[in-house]
């Protein structure tokens, strides 16, 4: 609307002029030579437009004239341009979908019609990636790293060609060289943090971190997380090199992150050995109750030196009662109190524990139980069966970064170089499948689980080396699986005086080593031939068998030799080993071996 009103005013302007032009009176006297012209002033002011009109035209068709060739250059190179720009667009979209040919056609189309651009250098390179011409990519990517437009680019092409070709030493090169063009590199930072880590620079890559945080790539909370991973790594690495250092870094570190465990636990560690009790413990409960981890139950329980195994058990059991039942870290405080109980030789308190978790156990909880029953019963049938139960068992928690399990705690993840990559989590490899279990449970393992503990029996010693009263024979047990051979069983070796003993022992180092009853039991009644002979079962309880009357212990237990054991040859043969090493009576143990080798 404006438009129009504002066409419509200069028309009218247009139109007065050329009105006021009209009105004016007189001529306008032209003379050239023997030429002479008098219009009037409104035909004098028309020729005059016309003329400039001419004038116009007549230069604007010179420039155009002048102007073709170069214009005609300009849109050959925009159509190339073009056409450069469609190549490179689809050989992107061919390396996207992975079509290594066409990816190839349309690069050599974009380095025909435009050379120089930076993304048909681009285009040549990744399509030589993908066809594997790793030796093409590095040169393109040199090509690149020496213009100034592109330099960046080219030096990360060649990281990760570096990266790929296992060239360590190379990639850190060209990623410290990169960082120094520009700081603000992302990947460049990552790379040179994670290699200095990697070997052990610790000072370096507190330097790199805090050029992260001045350019900005990352935020107050996540420096002073990483500055306290980095702390606590070089303190674990100079506390059995350079104590003073390794306290200094490990105090820094708690204060700027209290929540990892290895900084709470090396610096409880040390509050312990000045005998900050009481500082030490708080440094302790702090990270418990972000994290509950072994490590910082162990720590807590360790925090007083020179305290005894009940003493760890109640400190233990009140660091596990910070962390309520609902929160997924109770196990751990369960677990831990097991572990100081059984220290404390508390079995009944480490069973009652352990009960809500042994139908379901886990690797720990099912090597605990083993641990409980040898320790407690010295039942190694039900200890072995909970070692084999363990095997199946679900995972436990572990130090995990990038599907990387590791058995402690390190700063940097070995697979992508992320600093503080390590959590306290359970393995991936070992979630819940829809799959059965690849180790069967076994009827022996079940029976044995079954079955009620053994009662230990204590006999009381004989004060004199007389022998012990006759006693009723006692039926023999039944056969099993897992019983000595039936004749070195039913062999009987009478009891030697006091006065002989030594030449017992001596003359059965030749015999077969067979344990053999204090009693001599007479086998049980053969069955009827109508009798059917029943299985032989995989486990009997302990209520099933026969039990002997007390006997007292004999003064001497005869030694019998298995039928496979060759004994030892106390006259060996003479060679030239034997020479220099002896006989085997001279390498023998014990005051023989002394004696003999004196030359006794």
């Amino acid at each position: 609307m404006l438009r129009i009103v504002l066409f419509l005013v200069l028309i009218a302007l247009a139109g007065a002029g050329s009105a006021w032009v009209a009105d004016q009176p007189g001529e306008v006297v032209l003379t050239w030579g023997g030429w002479r012209a008098s219009p009037t002033i409104p035909v004098f002011v028309l020729l005059l437009g016309v003329f400039a009109v001419a004038i116009v035209l007549l230069w604007s068709i010179l420039t155009t004239i002048w102007r073709t060739p170069g214009r005609m250059r300009q849109r050959r190179h925009e159509k190339r341009h073009a056409r450069g720009r469609q190549a490179i667009t689809h050989g992107l979209l061919a390396i996207g979908h992975g079509d290594t040919a066409l990816a190839r056609r349309h690069a050599e189309a974009a380095r025909r019609h435009a050379p120089n651009d930076p993304l048909a250098l681009l285009l040549h390179a990744q399509s030589a990636q993908l066809e594997g011409n790793r030796d093409e990519a590095q040169r393109v990517f040199r090509a690149m790293a020496e213009r100034e437009d592109t330099r960046l680019l080219g030096l990360r092409g060649l990281f990760i060609e570096a990266q790929r070709a296992d060239d360590a030493v190379g990639a850190v090169m060209i990623a410290e060289e990169a960082i120094k063009l520009s700081p603000s590199s992302t990947w460049a930072s990552h790379a040179v943090l994670g290699f200095r880590c990697a070997r052990g620079d610790w000072s370096g890559a507190l330097a790199i971190l805090e050029s992260n945080l001045s350019t900005g790539l990352i935020d107050k909370p996540t420096y002073r997380r990483q500055r306290g991973v980095l702390l606590t790594a070089r303190a674990l690495e100079l506390e059995s090199m350079d104590r003073d250092v390794a306290r200094e870094s490990v105090m820094e570190a708690i204060k700027l992150a209290p929540t990892l465990v290895p900084a709470a636990v090396l610096a409880a560690k040390f509050e312990s050995e000045a005998h900050q009790v009481r500082r030490a413990m708080k440094l302790v409960e702090a990270a418990w109750l972000a994290n509950p981890h072994p490590d910082l139950a162990d720590a807590y329980a360790h925090v007083k030196l020179g305290d005894s195994a009940r003493q760890r058990l109640q400190r233990v059991e009140t660091l596990a009662a910070k962390t309520s039942a609902d929160k997924p870290g109770h196990v751990e405080g369960q677990l831990a109190i097991a572990r100081a109980a059984i220290d404390a030789s508390e079995f009944a308190r480490a069973r009652a524990v352990l009960a809500p978790y042994i139908n379901d156990p886990t690797q720990r909880v099912a090597m605990l139980m083993a641990e409980i029953e040898r320790a407690e019963h010295g039942d190694s049938g039900r200890a072995r069966a909970w070692t084999l139960r363990a095997v199946r068992a679900r995972h436990d928690p572990a130090w995990t970064a990038d599907g990387y399990v590791s058995d402690r705690w390190r700063p940097v993840s070995p697979v992508t170089g992320r600093l503080d990559a390590f959590q306290w989590q359970t393995p991936v490899a070992s979630l819940p499948s829809d799959k059965g279990p690849t180790i069967e449970s076994s009827a022996f393992e079940e029976a044995m689980l079954a079955a009620p503990p053994p009662k230990r029996v204590t006999a009381a010693p004989s004060e004199s080396p007389a022998e012990p009263a006759a006693t009723a024979p006692a039926p023999a047990p039944a056969a099993q699986d897992n019983s000595p051979h039936a004749e070195a069983a039913r062999e009987v070796v009478p009891e030697a005086p006091k006065d002989v003993a030594k030449e017992t022992v001596k003359e059965t180092v030749k015999d077969e080593p067979v344990l053999a009853p204090a009693d001599p039991a007479k086998p049980g009644p053969e069955p009827a031939e109508s009798t059917p002979v029943a299985a032989t079962p995989v486990f009997r309880t302990r209520a099933d068998l026969g039990k002997p009357a007390p006997a007292p212990i004999p003064a001497v237990i005869p030694i019998v030799r298995a039928p496979d054991d060759p004994g030892i040859d106390d006259e060996g043969p003479s060679d030239e080993f034997t020479e220099q090493i002896g006989t085997p009576k001279a390498q023998a143990g014990g005051w023989r071996g002394f004696w003999s080798r004196w030359g006794a």
